[in-house]
């Protein structure tokens, strides 16, 4: 699908704020509001924007502490085994193939180091898993969740 100007600018203005209207949308980038929801829609039915959601804040939900943890996985573990398995645990927020030593790197949360430990513990039994390193966050220093230029 082909992605012109106009449609990187809805983009970033819909990265910034999912909830603004079409009609202001239309204002920033000078089409009318039908004109946005058509190319929303169909930036929508092409799967360049595939949802919507609410970017909630983790310590307000009592998760406040993270960790990037390097899984060390047996023999041929395929990419979609350790997705499978990631998805099992509540804790984790992200998973990814990496290149370097390890084979994947998984990204969790957790209320405290206790159930980070648990979590991690979890993480380890998986039947691939041979090892394991850690590295805990200690802050967050940038966020961001665009693609792509600002929408100014």
């Amino acid at each position: 699908m082909q992605i012109d100007a106009v449609d990187q600018r809805i983009i970033a203005l819909l990265v910034a704020d999912a909830r603004a209207s079409y009609a202001d949308i239309g204002q920033r980038v000078s089409l009318s509001a039908p004109a946005v929801k058509r190319r929303v829609d169909r930036l929508r039915a092409t799967g360049v924007i595939r949802g919507f959601t609410a970017v909630v804040d983790p310590a307000a939900v009592g998760w406040t502490t993270e960790a990037f943890v390097e899984l060390f996985c047996a023999g041929r573990t395929t990419p979609p085994q350790i997705g499978v398995a990631a998805r099992r645990h509540p804790e984790v927020v992200g998973a990814y193939t990496v290149s370097g030593e390890a084979d994947a790197l998984v990204h969790l949360r957790a209320a405290d180091i206790a159930h980070l430990e648990a979590a991690l513990e979890r993480l380890r039994a998986e039947s691939f898993v041979t090892s394991t390193r850690s590295t805990i966050v200690l802050s967050r220093l940038v966020e961001s969740p665009g693609v792509g230029p600002s929408p100014d």
